[in-house]
Parts: structure tokens; C-alpha cells; sequence
């Protein structure tokens, strides 16, 4: 019992560590997107970091979909966009934080959080591509 304890109290100080960590990484929201996305922004990437279920069931405009558990061996699918707002989202924000965090450890630095997530986009009737 005690190791389940202690095996609780690491992963909750990790997951802790982790999202503080990309708490960091600035917010942009729903309004500013939108706007970015109705005007074909050059300069944007949308990364939808969710299964390929989840994106196929409704995703931001113009999103593009590599799961969080695969950026890392997927990320040169992204490279040519090292120079662009790079705008990472999930459901909820968990996998957004932790995809946001693959593409900074390998060297992207323009990177912005949908604020809310896809589940704040769809609560406020934002526009879905399927």
C-alpha cells in the first residue's frame, strides 16, 4: 500500500511539474484565432494534438492533426513551420500542454495554447471542419 502511495504522490508531482512548466506557453484565444484563420494567416500552424478519431469527429479550421504521442516521431512534419505562430490544441488542454512541450524541447519557440481547447471552441459554436 505504502508503494501505491508514494507511486501516487510521484505522478501527481510530475503531472504538477509538467503543466507548470507549460503553463509558460502564452494563450491565445478563441476571437484572435478566428479572426487569424478567416484572413488565410500565412504565418499560422493549428496542430490538433487529439486522436484521429477526435479530429475526424470535428477539428478547428484548417487544423492540422499529429496525436501528442506521436510528435516525437513525427515532428518533421511540423519543421517547415519553425518560423510560424505554431497554435497547439486538445479536448481539454492536458495533451495541448504536453505537445506544446515535445515541440519547445525540439527547438520551436512560437508556440500558443487555443485557450479553452475544442471544448470551449464548440461550446461557443465556433466553426468545425470535418
Amino acid at each position: 500500500m505504502r508503494s501505491f502511495a508514494r507511486s501516487l504522490v510521484m505522478a501527481a508531482a510530475f503531472t504538477f511539474a509538467a503543466v507548470a512548466h507549460a503553463a509558460d506557453i502564452p494563450k491565445i484565444d478563441q476571437a484572435s484565432l478566428l479572426k487569424r484563420i478567416e484572413k488565410k494567416d500565412a504565418s499560422l500552424v493549428i496542430l490538433d494534438v487529439r486522436t484521429p478519431e477526435e479530429f475526424a469527429a470535428g477539428h478547428v479550421p484548417g487544423a492540422i492533426n499529429i496525436p501528442y504521442t506521436h510528435l516525437p516521431s513525427r515532428i518533421s512534419e511540423v519543421a517547415d513551420a519553425a518560423d510560424k505562430d505554431i497554435v497547439v490544441y486538445c479536448e481539454v488542454g492536458v495533451r495541448a500542454e504536453q505537445g506544446a512541450e515535445r515541440l519547445r524541447e525540439n527547438g520551436f519557440t512560437k508556440l500558443l495554447h487555443l485557450d479553452g481547447d475544442m471544448q470551449a471552441w464548440q461550446a461557443q459554436k465556433r466553426p468545425l471542419e470535418k
